[in-house]
């Protein structure tokens, strides 16, 4: 009975010792932003961007927080591709600081959740502030990590569900404009990043 023990005591030691080892991830620290931030070059440019720390916690637990700012001038719901009918009397400028979760299934397979409280600004057509407001703003990603020069930089390519629960203190003129659309859209997204 004393072998059986031992030995019994010894390979939970081992499993254990290499499922730890299973679980320890190369680079554990990751800088990161958003391919669409090329979209500033263009003429009608949105002043968007995005900066992610990331720390993993695991090889397929990961958690991050993020700096992301942003100006539209039309509903979110219609998406931000000026593919609204109509536009606002002025624009919405988003200033906020996310934190979320990644979860890889199945080598670079992976899900996203975050969640990221705005303060917004509201600007006239004159670039005149006139009132702010907050928007909580929610995010679920469903996508692959392609992972380049020895697991050091990645790409994301991933589908997106954003919802904007709350959404509050619009002007009674961008408020016309928000009436009826949804609080809801389905994105691509595009980020990358370098692990250290």
């Amino acid at each position: 009975m004393k072998n059986f023990s031992t030995t019994l005591f010894l390979i939970i030691t081992f499993a254990a010792a290499s499922f730890a080892q299973e679980s320890e991830p190369k680079y554990r620290h990751s800088l990161g932003s958003s391919l669409f931030m090329l979209g500033n070059l263009s003429s009608d440019s949105p002043d968007y961007f995005l900066l992610t720390y990331g720390y993993r916690l695991t090889k397929k637990d990961r958690v991050f927080a993020e700096f992301n700012t942003w100006k539209y001038k039309q509903p979110l719901g219609q998406g931000v591709y000026n593919k609204s009918d109509e536009f606002y009397p002025g624009f919405v400028r988003a200033w906020g600081v996310g934190f979320g979760y990644q979860r890889f299934f199945w080598k670079g397979l992976y899900s996203t959740v975050s969640a990221t409280p705005f303060l917004t600004q509201y600007f006239d057509e004159d670039n005149n502030k006139i009132q702010k407001g907050f928007q909580l703003y929610l995010q679920l990603h469903a996508g692959y990590r392609f992972k380049f020069f020895n697991e050091r930089l990645y790409i994301e390519p991933a589908i997106a569900l954003k919802y904007w629960p709350v959404d509050t203190n619009y002007p009674n003129a961008f408020a016309e404009i928000e009436k009826g659309t949804p609080k809801y859209i389905f994105e691509p997204s595009l980020n990358f990043g370098i692990r250290f």
